[in-house]
């Protein structure tokens, strides 16, 4: 896919690994449209990022735990811009607690901005991108979801579910030429690891990464591209994890 005028919804757009995948497809071409819980300055930096590349940048406030704001999202996009090529369901966060500790509130709550966003999101965004000659469609495991993590069983089970998700999806848009991929990122410094000790990451580092260091944003962003923009790639989950999930322990 040639991304010069085409529009891309990033959800989780405005920090960390989905601002980076954003500028990077403003980069390529691609006029973009941010969702996040909240529109703040992170989100007018990353806008202006976007901007400064000669491309147009749509902010929206959206829940992706709620459906209705995950169909209003799309339903946004491709009002304003006219269309909707790309798709790439970012938005996400960490759910901490072992079964004993996970009250069914927060598990429902993890499966909703998890797995749930991703029907919602997609269910809206397919009219719109079948009316195209091609499509994209991005979803963001994690490792913890391929290898299992102690104490995130709610996290891990989500992330879990969406390269099956991925895969499905991908078997029924092939004959409208959408394209269906995933990638599973391991250690990525972002906001999201900021709690982690300080020992914690050492011996990540040390002991669990073969390439001995953390991943960044932009590799992540980079390997989205590929999947966007190669056409013959769809129902893969690629991991971007410094060698993490071949390790046997």
């Amino acid at each position: 896919m040639n991304l010069a005028g085409k529009v891309a919804l990033i959800t989780g757009g405005t920090m960390g690994i989905g601002a980076a995948i954003a500028v990077d497809l403003a980069r390529r071409g691609a006029d973009i449209s941010l969702v996040a819980r909240n529109i703040g300055p992170e989100a007018q930096q990353t806008k202006s990022r976007i901007e400064e590349l000669g491309r147009k940048c749509l902010l929206i406030a959206g829940d992706m735990c709620r459906g209705d704001d995950c169909t209003a999202s799309v339903e946004e996009t491709a009002a304003h811009f006219g269309r909707l090529d790309v798709l790439v369901h970012n938005a996400g966060g960490p759910s901490a607690g072992g079964i004993d500790d996970v009250s069914p509130e927060q598990w429902h709550a993890t499966m909703d901005l998890h797995v749930n966003a991703c029907y919602y999101l997609c269910r809206a965004a397919l009219p719109h991108l079948r009316k195209q000659s091609e499509g994209a469609i991005i979803t963001v495991s994690s490792t913890a979801g391929l290898r299992g993590v102690a104490g995130a069983i709610a996290y891990a089970t989500a992330k879990g579910a969406i390269p099956q998700f991925t895969r499905a999806l991908a078997r029924e848009e092939c004959d409208h030429n959408i394209r269906v991929n995933c990638v599973a990122p391991g250690v990525v410094r972002t906001r999201f690891h900021d709690d982690m000790p300080a020992e914690k990451a050492k011996f990540n580092i040390d002991h669990r990464i073969p390439l001995h260091r953390e991943g960044t944003p932009e590799q992540v962003a980079e390997v989205v591209a590929v999947l966007v923009t190669n056409d013959y790639i769809t129902g893969e989950t690629f991991t971007i994890d410094g060698g993490l999930t071949m390790r046997i322990v």
